[in-house]
């Protein structure tokens, strides 16, 4: 049985045992004396928590010394929570191993790229590789597991806290490495091929001549050993996830099994890890004084429910208010959090649910927001906390549920990710989730439902597939694409696509080799913009600007789409259109300023038929997802601060407005949203 067939039998259960959306957040009564405790369970009930997370950070509390276990404060802690109907996401310690295994195995802690040790004092300072490290996380997960299997609060678990993939240089990392090369290459010779050592005569004789790509070099590093390194440091930490996963699921096989993603993070590979778990769940912090937050986090929400498959996924955190993450954490506008909030269910979300339960007194984020903040009860944030907690009982029949099909997909792949952002590149400043976001960013505003997709998947379910600088393109990949193409799918690619195989090689026979095919254009030269430097785009009736890069392109067979308007490139192609068996292939050579790309990217989705939502407001969010049984359920969210009118169609009938108290009903005439204001309407299935 795979991951994935198995997931849905655990989340049913789950789901049943919740009875609706679940809500809370990381709890951590270690903090506080015993009588808080008590103080915490009757406000948890008054703000409508179902399900908190416990444990996170407990090991030293819970091992205080090798061998030595403390488990009544949290039995005393579940038992309160039982007793509440509150339900528990209990977590493997592991990210924050104690200070007598630094301590006494100083060796567990992680080496940097320089050689440096990490010290005690932080979190996640531990060696993936590290045997002495994974002897005693599969210790402490065992006797959780022994001791809570059976307990009335236990409904699921959550292993380790957001794996970084922390690359370690260590001998035992260096050691592991070799084992993994070894493995992956089976003959030095083919691993010698793979990373093209003949240049500047890097030839190896034995697997036990490669270290890390750690160290000072007088020049660059190897780009296919860089890369493998960070292959392999994201296999050893997916070791140690799926070991204390084992554990768990021995001792409680129906219960689902989680770790928490950072959304579009750059290490781990979430695809891969994803497969390995019940239910993808994320940590999500977007700026609170970003206007654009909520296309950061709308991007971010549709790449969790893709890496599962369209199931329903977790918020495991998101914040009430300010973090500590950036160098000015600004306070949230009044209602933002609850809009964001439901973006999130809309977007196929099962919970809503932060860091922390509780605000700290103490500590490296005592001035993190969190649901019961500092001031307690008398803030404005309860006030929203609880109205929350009210707005997700009205929403429980959306439990379980899909959201809409999409018809476009946008391909993202961690590992090209990886390489594209390697050094000795033409440019040093591509910046992938720059790019991933400029082609997201019109989608969202015109309310289309989009999915991402690895290149080697089925795509013959989307209108669209758009593909943001796709640098690495093994024969695998470039296939699935152009079969994708040639039986009728429209595609969209971005610069520095198809240039280098799984190895980092380049593709011989010139740019942009594994598509020259599929778009029908040669790249002569690449000619990445000086930062101060802009050129002139004309794309139909638009006047336009190129930033960053410019490709050369000679058209063989594909017609230009956009032109230079100045400089060296006058008149030559900017972005170029190829028919190839029954699709269109678009390839744009050039960074477009916004509106360009806006109008490139929205001719693109006509072109390929695809239908918007709804037709609302600029800020307005428009989003459909479905209760189980098929009603649909449409989503109004205003993220502006300003009251908005949204009309709905003229044949749509009249639908219930989910989130009113007083059981009025929106027609098909206008619909007005308050500052930061949400509808969520049941539409006739």
């Amino acid at each position: 049985m795979s991951p994935g067939d198995r997931a849905e039998e655990p989340l049913a259960g789950l789901r049943q045992r919740l009875g609706g959306l679940a809500f809370g957040g990381d709890y951590n009564p270690e903090q506080w004396p015993p009588e808080v405790w008590r103080e915490d369970v009757a406000l948890m009930r008054e703000a409508g928590v179902n399900l908190v997370t416990v444990g996170v950070f407990s090991w030293g509390l819970l091992e205080p010394r090798p061998g030595v276990f403390e488990f009544g404060w949290l039995d005393e802690v579940m038992g309160l929570l039982a007793d509440a109907g509150i339900a528990v996401d209990l977590a493997t310690p592991t990210s924050s191993p104690p200070s007598w295994l630094a301590h006494e195995h100083p060796e567990t802690l992680p080496l940097d790229a320089e050689g440096r040790r990490f010290a005690f004092g932080a979190r996640q300072h531990y060696c993936p590789s590290s045997p002495v490290y994974r002897h005693h996380a599969a210790r402490i997960a065992e006797r959780l597991a022994e001791r809570y299997a059976a307990h009335p609060a236990l409904a699921m678990w959550h292993i380790g806290n957001e794996y970084t993939g922390l690359e370690c240089h260590c001998p035992v990392s260096t050691a592991h490495f070799r084992r993994w090369l070894a493995q992956r290459y089976r003959t030095v010779n083919a691993l010698n091929d793979a990373w093209g050592t003949a240049f500047w005569g890097q030839r190896y004789d034995s697997f036990g001549h490669i270290g890390t790509p750690g160290g000072p070099l007088l020049s660059g590093p190897n780009p296919g050993q860089r890369l493998d390194f960070q292959r392999f440091t994201n296999d050893a930490g997916l070791e140690c996830f799926a070991a204390e996963r084992d554990i768990v699921r021995r001792h409680t096989p129906q219960l689902p099994v989680t770790t928490n993603f950072m959304g579009a993070f750059k290490h781990p590979d979430y695809w891969r890890w994803a497969e390995q778990e019940d239910v993808v769940s994320v940590d999500i912090y977007p700026n609170t004084w970003d206007p654009e937050g909520q296309v950061y986090a709308a991007w971010n929400f549709d790449l969790m429910r893709s890496l599962g498959g369209g199931r329903p996924w977790l918020v495991m955190e998101s914040a009430t208010g300010p973090n500590v993450q950036r160098r000015r954490n600004s306070a949230r506008a009044p209602g933002r959090m609850r809009v964001l909030s439901l973006q999130a269910l809309a977007r196929g979300a099962d919970s809503v649910m932060f860091f922390q339960w509780r605000e700290s007194r103490a500590g490296a984020e005592r001035f993190h927001s969190a649901m019961l903040p500092h001031g307690g009860t008398r803030t404005r944030t309860w006030r929203e906390i609880t109205a929350l907690g009210a707005d997700l009982g009205r929403l429980a029949e959306l439990t379980g549920g899909a959201c809409d099909p999409a018809e476009v997909a946008i391909v993202f792949d961690w590992e090209n990710w990886w390489a594209l952002e390697g050094p000795n590149h033409p440019s040093q400043d591509l910046d992938h989730k720059t790019r991933v976001l400029d082609h997201y960013r019109p989608l969202w505003g015109a309310n289309i439902p989009v999915d991402f997709a690895r290149p080697t998947d089925d795509l013959t379910r989307y209108r669209l597939v758009v593909v943001p600088n796709l640098y690495l393109a093994d024969h695998t990949a470039a296939d699935s694409l152009t079969r994708y193409v040639h039986a009728g799918g429209h595609l969209l690619m971005s610069y520095f696509s198809g240039i280098v195989d799984q190895h980092d090689r380049v593709h011989p026979g010139g740019h942009p080799g594994a598509f020259r095919e599929l778009l029908g254009i040669h790249i002569d030269e690449f000619n990445p913009l000086q930062p101060d430097r802009t050129h002139g785009l004309r794309y139909a009736d638009h006047t336009g600007t190129a930033t960053d890069w410019q490709d050369v392109i000679e058209p063989d067979g594909a017609e230009p789409l956009a032109t230079y308007a100045d400089g060296d490139l006058t008149g030559t192609p900017a972005a170029t259109r190829h028919h190839h068996g029954a699709g269109t292939a678009t390839y744009l050579g050039t960074s477009p300023d916004p509106d360009t790309l806006r109008r490139i990217v929205l001719d693109a989705t006509a072109a390929a038929g695809v239908t918007p939502v709804l037709d609302t407001p600029d800020g307005v969010e428009a989003t459909r997802r479905h209760t189980p049984d098929g009603t649909p359920l449409l989503f109004l969210l205003n993220h502006t601060p300003g009251e908005v009118t949204v009309r709905l169609p003229d044949d749509a009938p009249s639908a219930l407005d989910l989130l009113a108290t007083d059981d009025t009903t929106s027609t098909t005439g206008p619909l007005r949203l308050a500052p930061y204001g949400a509808a969520v309407l049941r539409e006739a299935p």
